[in-house]
């Protein structure tokens, strides 16, 4: 026994100390789950797609001093329906007695009220996630509940909540698909709660290390656990597959050391191709594909450990179970698929190579949308359909934000004046024409003319404009005619409010109370305007958020604001944010295509050293993609653009092992059987694999597809079970005749290595140790040490020199030539 330790690998020598350490390990993993499914909670989402937006972008740097300098206060659009004018009047006057309601904006233009539609925009006194606007917002959806209403509003909406309930019913139904599934295809139903252990643990090891991140984004977040389960889910069936294998001729323990040895190479190699495709993702500008490579390929590596730690040992707990519950194989024989394969192997690689003309050129056209608001959808949240009918009844309320350096009030009057003189702009907003009794409050104002509009005694006011230029030496000539001289009634407002709180200025009476008045109302607009280095000047538009229309507009906006500022102007809004998504990925197309497609072929040149051989199988996969990216121009909707790098990504990754299974198994069939019969038991041997591992995947998708009403996780979800579909389609029919028409290619690309190999033994007794591959009366793939006594042709890899037993006379090899 210590010899024969003695002689075993590290990959044995490895196997057994895992299965034979498993009970310390079960504590490991107690203690891991444990940890980490207290650290779940602890995992911060964030349900802003911007944060992920290179720091250099427009819209990034706009919303950073946006949140530095400016309030935003919480604000929802009400759209009723069936409702009369008085009636809707009388809803306002409710609303704005509600506590946390700063202002309520409604009249009788066409842009609040047509036909039987009111239109009431709604401005609480808070942040939208300020407990004040969410509580007030509580109040005015009592107040509305009893009519036909339609709220579009960031207050109270919880995306990431609501998301994670969805992705619980969808988790829920694909375990269910997966058990089902599991059951038909394995060969003891006591596999299937091995797997769901598996399963389990290493989706929480996942989930409870996502705070290491910091952060993560709500897209994340939701289909991580779905993405790592569909993902990873091979590498146990593999493993499982191999102890099955092995008990056949092993005791469990036995078996489940011979069958981690080999398990381990095969799964890291397989995962590979995986990790490869989320590599990718992590090199995107756009910092969201960061975020979900990581996770994700942090989630293969928690799945890989459990299955190479863990599931040894609950294969040896449940092994008198898997044994006691064995049955028949479920999964029928396709012969008659794979004879049809071998009939239309001159007819459908042509067709093949023309789907994948038309996949390039259509897939090209693909309308691609870079705005949540914009995606189609069969299954849209409440707040989209708000939207769609608001947009419908008023026109589109695009909101575009403008900032611009703080100071010269001339100058933001004049681009308020000529941006709301474009067709397309409905309301326009700054300092320059917000009114102040009966005054602009940019509007220059001689001492007595301030005195009138805030209530102050004219002798008061003079004092306060000489103070002024006291302390601002643009106005050092105040002193020799102080009732010609103007200030702007902003600052000079703001002037006499800090000269008030400092005691400075004693009011009292109704100078006090004119004065307070109109110091609150600055207070809550003042600080939505204009910031410590910044003005914001806001428009609204009635064009798409996303449209060649908005962008000429954005154009416009920016050519006039440059007339006074040159460069110095920021555009923020949702239109803004998709013209710098839009900007960013062509790049990032190019980017992850290209690496994907690149690592992808290094990782297959190793594995079948063959350099067209790669190249088969890479074509296959890349051809799904191109056919599956067409399917938005040829059904006329539009396409989430993260959705294409991600789906793209995880398909190339995850589904080449779908073509590597196909074609292992047809590289060894071949060896001793006709190609053509290769070709139809390899579809037999890797049907069941391909059915559990693609099934899941496909099933996956699509009830993502099906149930998220979030429109990016949506699109995302009908995008990944598509082209699953797809790529198992292309990997059942045409792969396979791509390798049976392509042999000569395959030969002729071969990489032979020189290696202690030797071939064609025959007629005698040989001590191996190593691998052979051939006939020894009847084909033999594997690991064999000891003697072999018979006739052989057989290529052998061996650790130690193959020697022919001296004392037998029929004894003979023949050199390989490679050598």
């Amino acid at each position: 026994m210590a010899d024969e330790k003695k002689s075993e690998d590290f990959m044995m020598r490895l196997a057994r100390f895992i299965v034979d350490k498993r009970k310390a390990l079960y504590l490991v993993f107690l203690a891991a789950v444990v940890f980490c499914a207290a650290s779940v909670n602890k995992v911060s989402v964030n349900n802003d797609i911007t944060a992920y937006l290179p720091a250099d972008t427009e819209t990034r740097r706009g919303l950073t001093l946006m949140e530095q300098e400016f309030t935003t206060l919480g604000s929802g659009q009400f759209l009723l329906t069936n409702i009369t004018y008085d009636n809707a009047q009388q809803l306002v006057d409710t609303i704005e007695q509600v506590s946390g309601v700063s202002s309520v904006e409604f009249d009788d233009t066409n842009a609040h009220y047509i036909g039987s539609s009111a239109l009431l925009t709604v401005t609480f006194d808070g942040e939208a996630d300020d407990p004040v606007a969410l509580d007030a917002m509580d109040k005015v959806k009592a107040i509305v509940e009893p009519y036909d209403v339609y709220i579009y509003s960031e207050v109270g909406l919880d995306m990431s909540a609501q998301l994670q309930s969805e992705m619980g019913i969808i988790l829920v139904i694909a375990a269910i698909v997966i058990v089902i599934v599991l059951l038909f295809t394995s060969k003891s139903y006591m596999e299937v709660p091995v797997y769901i252990i598996v399963f389990a643990v290493a989706a929480v090891l996942n989930m409870g290390t996502n705070y290491w991140f910091g952060e993560v984004s709500f897209i994340t977040n939701s289909v991580a656990v779905v993405l790592q389960l569909a993902l990873a889910i091979d590498y146990a069936i593999i493993f499982c597959h191999r102890y099955m294998e092995e008990r056949e001729t092993k005791p469990a323990r036995e078996a489940d050391i011979a069958a981690l040895s080999k398990a381990i190479i095969e799964i890291s190699s397989s995962s590979l191709t995986t990790i490869s495709g989320m590599i990718a993702l992590m090199l995107m500008q756009f910092r969201i594909g960061f975020d979900m490579g990581a996770v994700m390929s942090k989630g293969i590596i928690c799945s890989m450990l459990t299955v190479f730690l863990l599931m040894p040992g609950l294969l040896m707990l449940f092994s008198g179970g898997i044994e006691r519950t064995r049955h028949a194989n479920l999964v029928p024989r396709i012969s008659f698929v794979g004879k049809t394969v071998v009939k239309l192997r001159y007819i459908l690689p042509p067709i093949f190579l023309v789907a994948i003309v038309a996949g390039i050129f259509f897939s090209g056209k693909c309308a691609y949308c870079f705005s949540e608001n914009v995606i189609d959808t069969n299954n849209p949240p409440a707040q989209r359909i708000a939207l769609d009918r608001i947009s419908e009844t008023f026109g589109n309320q695009n909101t575009i934000a403008m900032l611009v350096p703080r100071g010269d009030y001339e100058k933001e009057g004049a681009i308020l004046q000529q941006i709301s003189a474009l067709p397309q702009i409905k309301r326009a907003q700054g300092l320059a024409n917000t009114e102040a009794e009966g005054h602009m409050l940019t509007d220059k104002l001689k001492p007595r003319q301030f005195a009138e509009l805030a209530g102050v005694d004219i002798e008061l006011a003079r004092l306060l404009y000489q103070a002024y230029g006291l302390k601002h030496e643009e106005y050092g000539a105040i002193f020799q005619d102080t009732d010609d001289y103007e200030i702007p009634l902003i600052d000079c407002f703001q002037f006499l409010c800090e000269q008030k709180d400092m005691g400075v200025i004693k009011l009292e009476g109704e100078q006090a109370d004119m004065v307070n008045d109109l110091q609150e109302q600055l207070d809550v607009g003042l600080p939505q305007l204009q910031g410590e280095h910044w003005s914001r000047l806001v428009f609204t538009a009635d064009v798409p958020e996303e449209s060649e229309e908005t962008f000429e507009l954005l154009d416009q906006m920016r050519a006039i604001a440059a007339q006074y500022y040159g460069d110095d102007v920021l555009l923020v809004g949702n239109s803004t944010n998709a013209r710098d998504l839009s900007e960013s990925f062509s790049g990032d197309n190019l980017k992850i295509s290209v690496l994907t497609a690149l690592f992808v072929m290094v990782i297959l040149l190793f594995t079948f050293k063959s350099a067209g051989l790669p190249v088969l199988l890479v074509l296959t996969i890349q051809g799904s993609i191109w056919i599956n990216f067409s399917f938005p121009y040829l059904t006329d909707t539009n396409l989430f653009f993260l959705s294409y790098l991600v789906v793209s990504s995880i398909q190339m990754g995850a589904t080449i092992d779908y073509a590597i299974v196909i074609t292992n198994r047809y590289m060894e069939l071949k060896e001793w059987m006709s190609p053509h019969e290769a070709v139809v038991e390899t579809l037999n041997q890797s049907f069941p694999t391909i059915l559990t591992s693609g099934s899941i995947m496909t099933v996956s998708g699509f009830l993502i597809g099906a149930i998220s009403t979030n429109p990016s996780i949506s699109s995302l979800g009908l995008a990944l079970g598509r082209g699953t579909l797809t790529s198992i389609f292309l990997v059942m029919t045409v792969l396979p005749q791509l390798l049976l028409l392509g042999d000569t290619l395959i030969a002729r690309t071969a990489i032979t290595l020189n290696i202690d190999r030797r071939q064609r033994f025959s007629g005698g007794i040989m001590h191996v140790d190593g691998h052979i591959r051939g006939h020894v009366s009847g084909f033999v793939d594997g690991e064999i040490r000891g003697l072999i006594r018979g006739d052989i042709n057989a290529m052998i890899e061996s650790k130690q020199p193959v020697t022919e037993d001296p004392a037998d006379p029929h004894s003979h090899t023949e050199e390989d030539s490679s050598k």
